[in-house]
């Protein structure tokens, strides 16, 4: 039994989409998933990696919060697919079946401090004395 599972997080390209094909529904999306390392003369540099998404469910309310931007987990199997452009060159594209999402925010999230807390109003009268407690 083949195992393999890819693990990707990273932020999406652009909306995600739903299709119903063949009576199921599929949410297409793709996630850029970006490294950075040294090169041999010590510069920073970024690799992007592109993983087209397919996720096959019966549900889509995760569609709503799947849009560009968002940075997510995506686990899955992958599948890697070699074709043929239209100048003849050789390409290769990755694909993964997803089997989970995890949303962690936004790209554009901006983080809030929380809110300064609002004392409740009392609902005593104040003129009885706070002594006489009946325990």
């Amino acid at each position: 039994m083949n195992k393999t599972a890819m693990r990707v997080i990273g932020n999406l390209g652009k909306d995600a989409i739903a299709n119903n094909v063949n009576g199921k529904t599929v949410i297409n999306f793709s996630v850029a998933s970006t490294e950075r390392y040294k090169d041999a003369q010590g510069n920073i540099k970024d690799k992007t990696t592109w993983v087209e998404c397919s996720q096959w469910t019966e549900s889509t309310g995760l569609l709503p919060y799947l849009k560009k931007g968002a940075q997510v987990f995506v686990e899955g199997k992958p599948d890697v697919r070699a074709f043929t452009t239209q100048d003849g060159r050789t390409g290769a594209s990755l694909t993964l079946r997803v089997v989970s999402v995890i949303l962690l925010g936004s790209k554009n999230e901006a983080v809030a401090a929380p809110p300064e807390p609002v004392p409740a109003p009392l609902d005593i009268d104040v003129t009885e004395p706070l002594d006489d407690l009946p325990f």
